[in-house]
């Protein structure tokens, strides 16, 4: 039986994030273009508030006897888990850069909304790229504890319980992070759940969650500091 506290936390994760989400995208794409002074607000708010979750789950997972190691804050092979790190780095960042010069090439118009809300939140000045920078790091850091250190080890040791697989822990944790994602839409949940699948099962292998976190940081720094070259308008 989970704890009053990890019960609150996975509804925050799962119904109030989710919900916060979609009611602050939809607020936005009903604005014109976003001034530098809106992008820096949205950036700002959205890093302390996801600051402010790990401080929170952080304190209660150790207060609940959550270990660091089970949270995967361990390197074990300084070098083996760098090469997963740099490896799996590189292949999220190719892909990235190929999806990203494809819609390039699609009609403004005619692109979906995962890239009309890109387009809309893209930063354009140079203290808006830092901004989204720390943004990107923030983003990789506390998602990947959230999600692949917290929901999973919540869900492996209730798992563990009823005999079920550590996979099953896996795809409820990835179900979860793509709940948190639903602002996206159809099309962002099915890809973030997939992404998440790859994150947690690198997690699993390496027994870390420092692969996770340099790919996660890699992906969104290039979607954000390349979108606004790559899919200007035309």
């Amino acid at each position: 039986m989970l704890p009053w506290d990890f019960i609150l936390i996975l509804l925050v994760l799962g119904i109030v994030v989710p919900w916060r989400g979609t009611v602050r995208i939809k607020r936005l794409l009903g604005q014109p273009a976003l001034t530098g002074r809106q992008c820096m607000l949205l950036y700002g708010s959205t890093i302390g508030f996801q600051w402010l979750m790990v401080a929170i789950v952080l304190w209660r997972s150790l207060a609940r006897n959550l270990s660091p190691l089970e949270l995967g804050f361990t390197l074990g092979d300084p070098w083996r888990t760098a090469l997963i790190a740099l490896s799996l780095s590189l292949v999220l960042a190719a892909n990235q850069f190929v999806g990203l010069s494809k819609a390039a090439q699609i009609p403004v118009g005619e692109r979906g909304f995962l890239f009309k809300f890109t387009e809309k939140i893209m930063p354009r000045a140079p203290t808006e790229k830092l901004a989204f920078a720390a943004l990107a790091c923030t983003a990789g850091l506390s998602e990947e504890f959230l999600y692949r250190g917290f929901v999973f080890v919540v869900f492996a040791r209730l798992f563990v319980e009823s005999r079920s697989p550590v996979w099953a822990a896996a795809i409820v944790s990835s179900c979860w992070f793509a709940i948190g994602h639903l602002y996206q839409g159809r099309r962002g949940i099915i890809t973030t759940f997939v992404v998440g699948m790859i994150f947690v099962s690198v997690r699993i292998w390496s027994r870390s969650l420092l692969p996770p976190m340099v790919a996660h940081m890699c992906v969104d720094l290039i979607a954000g500091l390349y979108a606004s070259k790559l899919l200007g308008p035309e």
